[in-house]
């Protein structure tokens, strides 16, 4: 049996990018699902890392997933930190709707631990 991500990797960037159309697709077959995890975040951080160019509602896709996988437990461990921090700094740099995305788990998790705080203190103006 063939691998999906591969397959679905291949199909989402045989033009070398994600446009809107495809991002649609991938939104809806992640959010079919239900309860989204961090396999599935991290293959659309991937696919996003390979694509030479993708639509804007792609590089929201992400971050919502990414969201959503963190969230899954309605806290934020020092795991769940680590693995963000590196999501977030693997360009060397935090932008704007990354740094919203730091703001909206602050605002969203019923728990968070002193990493992740450190993390929003530092990055976030609140």
């Amino acid at each position: 049996m063939a691998d999906w991500k591969r397959l679905a990797r291949n199909l989402a960037l045989a033009n070398g990018g994600i446009d809107r159309r495809e991002s649609d697709i991938i939104r809806a077959e992640i959010v079919a699902g239900g309860r989204i995890d961090r396999s599935e975040a991290e293959f659309l951080i991937d696919l996003r890392k390979s694509a030479k160019h993708a639509d804007a509602s792609f590089h929201r896709l992400v971050l919502d997933v990414v969201k959503q996988a963190v969230l899954s437990d309605g806290s934020i461990s020092p795991d769940e930190t680590k693995w963000l921090r590196a999501f977030l700094f693997a360009d060397g740099t935090l932008d704007a709707l990354e740094t919203d995305l730091l703001r909206e788990l602050q605002e969203s998790a019923v728990a968070t631990c002193p990493e992740f705080d450190e993390l929003v203190h530092r990055h976030v103006s609140i």
